[in-house]
């Protein structure tokens, strides 16, 4: 009898398909959508309804075209340059900290009061921040009357003044850089040791291999974390509106102002300008999550 003959047929059952059981794993994510919708998209849309609504309720696009004017273009661009220098010299000096204390061969115990540090001046702003560098920093500051009686120095006669934009910057770099070294660190962290081993049996230098080897890896995490630290510094109200509401109009202080109640209160265009703040931090959590993800192909 041939193969083919004594072959037995092969029955196949068809798989029936299981019904899902409930997974109680949603549960735990839960509070997050709860969270969410309470405090992001919730808020959002109320800005929006609130921002084409005129004053009698009628819908209205004429607090958008106020966007354009140059009073509120002036504050948008305040805004942006406080936020771009504070960024870029926060994430520089950062960098510099972290790669001194997770690289350069210091004792261990530097980079655990670092990073101490950094956990907690990252969250340290608002008035209480204000407070500190005008107790330090202002006319009568600690710091000030120190210069001043010891050294015959006075920082305001040499041009320097807490109150303006270079006070602003200065006091908006105490939680920017240690909030670039918590980020970064991570990122040192993962450079790989064979990278460097490489480099270095190839003849590279120290500084050829963190021109052609870390830097590139780096430098998309680098750029996604200074766009981080311009969002953090673009959305900040309590410290610049107890050093500078005054002197220095900022977008936040400005919605401040208009949803307050003050002489020319206008809540409307207040929810439009914030509606405009929303969009160009959605563009940059956008920006940073594709930069982080180029980051993590190589840091795998």
């Amino acid at each position: 009898m041939s193969e083919l003959t004594r072959a037995e047929p092969q029955i196949r059952l068809a798989s029936v398909p299981r019904p899902r059981s409930f997974s109680w794993a949603w549960v735990g994510v839960l509070p997050f959508f709860v969270f969410a919708f309470l405090f992001l998209i919730l808020p959002s849309g109320y800005l929006f309804v609130g921002s084409v609504q005129g004053a009698d309720g009628q819908l209205t696009l004429d607090n958008f075209a106020g966007l354009f004017t140059p009073a509120i273009l002036n504050t948008y661009q305040l805004s942006i340059q406080v936020s771009v220098v504070t960024a870029i010299a926060g994430g520089l000096l950062g960098f510099l900290l972290a790669y001194a204390a997770v690289l350069g061969g210091l004792p261990r115990w530097i980079r655990t009061a670092l990073m101490t540090f950094s956990g907690v001046a990252s969250n340290f702003a608002g008035v209480p921040l204000a407070f500190a560098f005008i107790a330090t920093l202002g006319r009568t500051g600690f710091v000030t009357v120190l210069l001043r009686s010891v050294f015959g120095f006075n920082i305001y006669d040499a041009g320097f003044n807490l109150y303006s934009f270079t006070g602003l910057t200065l006091t908006y770099m105490y939680f920017q850089f240690p909030l670039m070294v918590l980020i970064i660190s991570p990122a040192l962290d993962g450079l790989k040791r064979e990278w460097r081993e490489a480099s270095e049996n190839l003849g590279a230098s120290n500084w050829q291999y963190w021109r052609h080897v870390a830097l590139p890896i780096l430098l998309p995490s680098l750029l996604g974390t200074m766009v981080l630290l311009f969002g953090n510094a673009f959305g900040a109200y309590a410290t610049a509106f107890a050093l500078v509401s005054g002197t220095f109009p900022l977008a936040t202080i400005f919605i401040g102002r208009q949803i307050r109640g003050e002489v020319l209160q206008n809540p409307g265009l207040g929810y439009a300008v914030a509606v405009g703040m929303v969009f160009i931090m959605a563009l940059s959590i956008i920006l940073y999550s594709a930069l982080q993800r180029k980051t993590e192909r190589w840091l795998r």
